[in-house]
């Protein structure tokens, strides 16, 4: 796709939610089905079933997906998608490319071993690594770009709120 095929595919969908505000809140889901024999949970996704389970560092085997890496799965599909969207709407070519995510967190939170460690992830690092013709002051833009349109990142720097029930 190139930049004008980017452009002429949005601009109705960017003009539809201009004229109409509320057709641009989407609402998106997803479901676990439970398996506390296996102390895991099957999430059936659009590419098929992922099954979450417990980290070795919490008691797995290792088998499982750990939801952290699921986390940062989220994370850099979604930064990776909204940068080959930067890049094509600049009319940048991208020859290969990568984004890389880490995390941090500290298993004593999450078994209850010391209840003064945050029992959550406490560090993401990400990082883009670009192969392109394109000068590395455009790359530091499209990254910047990127960096303020990806849904995922920006719910991590503002996390929104949340209810159970």
């Amino acid at each position: 796709m190139n930049a004008e095929e980017l452009r002429a595919l949005q601009a109705p969908i960017k003009q539809r939610y201009r004229e109409d505000p509320a057709a641009a809140r989407i609402v998106s889901r997803a479901v676990a089905v439970l398996d506390q024999a296996s102390v895991a949970a099957r999430i059936e996704g659009r590419e098929g079933a992922a099954v979450a389970g417990l980290h070795p560092a919490a008691g797995g085997d290792g088998s499982l997906a750990c939801s952290a890496d699921m986390l940062l799965e989220a994370l850099v599909g979604c930064a990776g998608v909204t940068f080959c969207a930067v890049a094509t709407a600049s009319g940048v070519t991208i020859r290969s490319g990568r984004v890389i995510a880490e995390c941090v967190w500290d298993a004593r939170g999450t078994l209850g071993v010391d209840r003064a460690v945050p029992v959550a992830v406490t560090d993401v690092s990400v990082r883009f690594e670009i192969d392109s013709d394109a000068a590395p002051e455009k790359l530091a833009r499209m990254v910047e770009t990127a960096e303020r349109y990806c849904v995922v990142l920006q719910t991590l720097r503002t996390p929104p709120k949340v209810t159970i029930g």
